[in-house]
């Protein structure tokens, strides 16, 4: 199958789309859209309903005939911005969409890395890791690095794709036929829209690849707020993870990983709760509980435990090592021809 691919990158040009998110990015977006390589055809600048007006500033100042600004008449986020883009994309008929910011943290001249696993054959969708090396996490301010570190966790739990370090990076690619699949009108609008992408990728078992890139901070002013974001991100990943598990374990397959979890699960409440309430009891009674009790309450969760740890382990063992793009593309030459 790569070699198929290989052979068909030879024979036709890709047609590549940058799609630029543009919220008060007014002081880099025109150096960012001048760094795109000459091989992407289209460049989607989305004005965001920007209090600084990006959209009449890059159509006033950027002669590149490439740039198609679209406008959003209120504030969306930076996933409504990326949606919007997608859209135009699929409708001009793009293979590959990559994804930069216009605040100058991204560098346009790792596109081609970026766009490459993709037309190998080796992934449906890429995205940027700063944590590979470690000269860049050096650079890294410290709250941003223990934040990332922990939402990264938090995403693989959700998300299924434990090889992901860099979860909140918006450096991306995607191929349209990947992207044709995706609900684009029920994905998140806002900061959790990487992370939702994440999640539903994993429902149609794409694969993912992280691509090394360093980590650079400008002037920019970010829009997050940690203590107002916490509580619906834990909530929103808690939602994620229990519609995978039961989308991934018991309605689309029923396996050992949903063996392990269910008997896992069983015993180790079980005996939580056995123990708990004869532990109640004995402090009632003031009569200590014999060693045969506490064996009961404590066999049961060491055995749930171990039985959990191997349903973890089941679960890293089946991140998708596939791409659906192929086989999504073959698909699509043989519908028209299938049809009478």
């Amino acid at each position: 199958m790569t070699q198929g691919i290989s052979m068909l990158e030879r024979h036709r040009q890709p047609s590549i789309a940058v799609a630029i998110p543009s919220y008060k990015v007014t002081g880099h977006v025109l150096e960012v859209i001048a760094a795109i390589p000459p091989s992407v055809q289209r460049i989607y600048a989305v004005d965001d309903a920007c209090p600084d007006a990006s959209g009449d500033h890059i159509e006033r100042y950027c002669t590149d005939p490439r740039v198609r600004v679209l406008r959003h008449t209120s504030n969306q986020g930076v996933g409504g911005a990326l949606i919007t883009a997608y859209r135009a994309a699929l409708k001009d008929g793009m293979d590959i969409v990559v994804k930069i910011d216009g605040d100058g943290q991204m560098d346009p001249r790792l596109l081609p890395l970026f766009v490459r696993p993709i037309l190998a054959g080796r992934a449906d969708y890429t995205k940027g890791n700063r944590f590979y090396r470690p000269e860049s996490v050096r650079t890294m301010p410290p709250m941003r690095l223990i934040g990332n570190a922990l939402l990264s966790f938090l995403t693989k739990l959700s998300c299924g794709y434990w090889q992901l370090m860099d979860p909140t990076n918006g450096y991306t690619a995607i191929h349209t036929t990947v992207l044709r699949e995706l609900p684009l009108d029920k994905l998140e609008r806002r900061y959790f829209f990487e992370t939702d992408m994440l999640f539903r990728l994993n429902t149609l078992r794409a694969v993912v690849r992280d691509i090394p890139m360093d980590a650079v901070y400008a002037d920019e002013e970010s829009n997050l707020n940690i203590k107002r974001v916490l509580p619906e991100f834990l909530g929103k990943h808690l939602s994620r993870l229990f519609r995978r598990y039961v989308y991934s374990y018991l309605v689309r397959d029923f396996n050992i990983g949903t063996i392990y979890s269910l008997a896992g699960s069983f015993l180790l409440i079980t005996g939580g709760v056995f123990g708990v309430l004869h532990w109640i009891g004995s402090n009632t009674s003031n009569h200590p509980a014999s060693s045969g009790t506490v064996m009961l309450a404590a066999m049961p969760v060491l055995i749930g435990i171990q039985l959990l740890i191997a349903f973890v382990q089941y679960d890293v063992s089946s991140v998708p090592t596939e791409p659906r793009s192929p086989e999504l593309q073959e698909a699509d030459r043989a519908l028209p021809r299938a049809t009478p």
